[in-house]
């Protein structure tokens, strides 16, 4: 009998031991899994191909038409070789290209960011360059005189104070009073998994954010140029003839490393999921790494408390930033180089640094922080001493609202 019951006992510790162990491994996988509301990041199964490389789809389009492109160095059709730019291409098909426009960082992506572009030429195609970052921002009447169309073919980030979707904006207003069509060729939204951020104010309308969207817009520039267009977010509520050629195998939740830099300070992923959170530095004084080789994977200042940080920098004059914040002092701050790819747009970096910051009144360049958040409410809630979860649960109403038309025109 005590025999039985010392088996007895000794079964049912195992029981219990295999029990709790089985416990265990759930609750870790559980931890480890996001949960349903975040979007589940995929890899490719095919490959992604931009709408440029698909000529079939919009070559009969452009023939017999005159020609105008709005285009930087991320324009570009890939090949066996590595890439060929999509203005150097049309040209050998004998498309009928009459001039190039230029957003911000101009047509080879090589000014400093703010930095004014003037008009010239191209040296080699001989085409004419006309700056949208320069005297004007929209295409006057006189510029587009000769076109019958303008194609637009420029890789996004998918950040409303990301300058590039102002540009067409404005592109297809003016194209629209001049009865002219744009097409857009589609290309990948490296942040288009999520949406997330202050929704922009329409009394803080600028270049910076021209229309009542999301700091993180979650569409590619194609579906957003059909949303501004059908929504009657042009001025004065016209509507261009749109076409947009979409690009193939490519989802929303697909993974998508840029194989050129968009512009001279987002070099990588890293900086590029990034930027949402870290950009919103640039309407403070607080340096987020342009003058380094890491722009927008780290942030500091030489004002913020030294005993707060155990990572130290030192911002030069480099390529996109002849001239970066606190140029040649010692900053004190945060290296965020291992960022994993993310999900949302996060407080916890400026609030950070707004904490430790030993003199609050340097910190805030307040005209330019409500024009990079679209609102005022967001630099008073971080001085208000309010937390990350406080600032986001602020954002939910105008979130949900921009999410049912955002679905509406959704081609991925």
């Amino acid at each position: 009998m005590m025999l039985f019951l010392s088996n007895f006992k000794s079964t049912v510790l195992l029981w219990f031991l295999v029990l709790a162990t089985c416990g265990n491994q759930t609750e870790k996988i559980a931890s480890t899994t996001p949960p349903p509301s975040e979007p589940q990041i995929e890899k490719a199964t095919k490959e992604i191909i931009v709408a440029a490389n698909r000529t079939n789809a919009y070559l009969p389009l452009l023939k017999g038409k005159k020609i105008g492109i709005v285009a930087n160095q991320t324009s570009v059709i890939f090949n066996n070789e590595g890439h060929t730019h999509l203005v150097d291409s049309l040209l050998s098909l004998n498309v009928n290209i009459k001039k190039v426009f230029a957003p911000e960082h101009g047509f080879r992506g090589q000014a400093d960011a703010g930095e004014h572009v003037k008009n010239s030429t191209d040296t080699k195609t001989g085409l004419p360059l006309i700056s949208l970052y320069g005297k004007n921002r929209k295409p006057s009447q006189e510029q587009l005189e000769d076109l019958d169309v303008v194609l637009f073919d420029i890789q996004d980030v998918g950040v409303r104070f990301y300058t590039f979707i102002a540009t067409m904006q404005l592109v297809m207003e003016a194209c629209a009073e001049k009865g002219i069509a744009v097409m857009v060729l589609d290309r990948p939204n490296p942040n288009g998994h999520y949406v997330d951020g202050p929704t922009m104010e329409a009394a803080h309308t600028s270049f910076l954010g021209m229309t009542k969207i999301p700091l993180v817009y979650g569409m590619t520039i194609g579906e957003y140029a059909t949303m501004i267009n059908e929504e009657g977010w042009l001025e004065n509520s016209t509507k261009v003839d749109l076409t947009v050629i979409p690009l193939e195998n490519w989802t929303h939740t697909s993974f998508y490393s840029l194989p050129i830099r968009p512009s001279p300070n987002l070099p990588n992923d890293i900086s590029i999921t990034l930027y949402p959170s870290l950009g919103l530095f640039e309407g403070t004084n607080v340096n987020a790494g342009r003058g380094t080789e890491f722009q927008f994977q780290r942030y500091g200042a030489s004002f913020l408390d030294s005993m707060a940080y155990n990572f130290t920098y030192t911002p030069e004059p480099n390529f996109g930033s002849k001239h970066p914040k606190e140029e040649g002092k010692l900053c004190y701050g945060k290296d965020l180089g291992k960022t994993q790819r993310m999900n949302e747009v996060t407080m916890d970096y400026i609030i950070d640094a707004y904490t430790h910051t030993t003199d609050k009144s340097k910190f805030f360049l307040t005209s330019g922080f409500t024009k990079h958040a679209g609102t005022e409410k967001l630099q008073k809630q971080i001085e208000a001493g309010n937390s990350d979860a406080e600032i986001k649960a602020s954002w939910q109403p105008d979130l949900d609202r921009f999410k049912k038309i955002r679905a509406k025109y959704l081609l991925y």
